[in-house]
């Protein structure tokens, strides 16, 4: 009897150790799945970045009929895609023609969290301090760009948490005199957006400074007729030529980022409905 029980005691040992190898198998599968899980998600998130900067390179290139020079495109190898796209989450504006007041939300979110914890110094304080720390007046660490005033304006929703210090300057032509955005362009400004051709005018008259600027968001969401930054003809043009003056050489030097809010693949082939496509600026 007592041979007995020693028998089935060991045997009940044994399945309880089977059973421990079988969960701790299970364990290191399940680690296994989420390092690669982990792995591959990283791997996405870099190819994601990698394919904005080719399709924005392609488009310039396309653009301007021309061909980037041999030393260029090593230039654009050296600089990681990291240095040079600002990736936005992908969100259903990043999917479809039309975005809602919580996707510019969510935009605002994701352009701070960019800055890390030096956001409050570059997006929300006010004051242009003296001294070595000075901050140069009418220059924007942040510069988003669409093709016309009423995408401008709806842009900056998403950022009113941050500018209730400072300001944002609208940059467009529509109802605002050249004048005025060069005043408002002599104190600090974080935050600003406009349309090429007033940013470019701007520029030109060194009333728009460019030394804090960090991030260029380009607004790339189609208008009802289907065109878009990339293509509506005249502001596209401008946007080219405004980019190819300021913006290519701190790009590929990696001082500045560009983000792509929007459906950048969809925006850059539609071409629009029937109908003549008037700039709103």
């Amino acid at each position: 009897m007592a041979a007995s029980e020693k028998k089935k005691k060991k045997e009940v040992k044994r399945k309880r150790k089977e059973e421990g190898n079988d969960d701790n198998d299970d364990d290191r599968m399940n680690k296994k799945e989420k390092t690669e899980t982990n792995s591959n998600s990283n791997k996405l998130e870099g190819s994601r970045a990698e394919e904005q900067l080719r399709f924005f390179f392609d488009q310039f290139q396309a653009a301007n009929g021309l061909q980037l020079s041999s030393i260029e495109l090593e230039s654009l190898k050296d600089a990681s895609s990291s240095s040079s796209i600002l990736e936005l989450p992908q969100s259903s504006s990043s999917l479809k023609n039309t975005d809602t007041d919580l996707d510019v939300k969510m935009l605002g979110i994701n352009i701070k969290a960019a800055f890390g914890n030096s956001w409050r110094q570059a997006l929300y304080e006010s004051e242009l301090g003296h001294g070595d720390g000075k901050i140069p007046p009418g220059s924007p660490s942040v510069l988003i760009i669409s093709y016309s005033a009423l995408r401008s304006i709806h842009l900056l929703k998403g950022f009113r948490s941050i500018t209730k210090q400072c300001s944002a300057v609208k940059l467009f032509s529509k109802h605002i005199k050249l004048e005025e955005q060069i005043s408002l362009l002599k104190n600090r400004v974080n935050i600003a957006s406009g349309t090429p051709s007033r940013i470019k005018k701007l520029i030109d008259i060194e009333a728009l400074g460019l030394s804090r600027l960090k991030v260029l968001l380009l607004d790339v969401h189609p208008d009802v007729k289907g065109y878009s930054l990339f293509t509506l003809p005249q502001v596209r043009d401008e946007f080219w030529d405004l980019f190819k003056n300021y913006f290519y050489q701190p790009m590929i030097k990696g001082d500045l980022r560009i983000c792509l809010y929007g459906p950048y693949q969809m925006a850059a082939h539609s071409k629009g409905k029937k109908g003549r496509p008037v700039p709103d600026k």
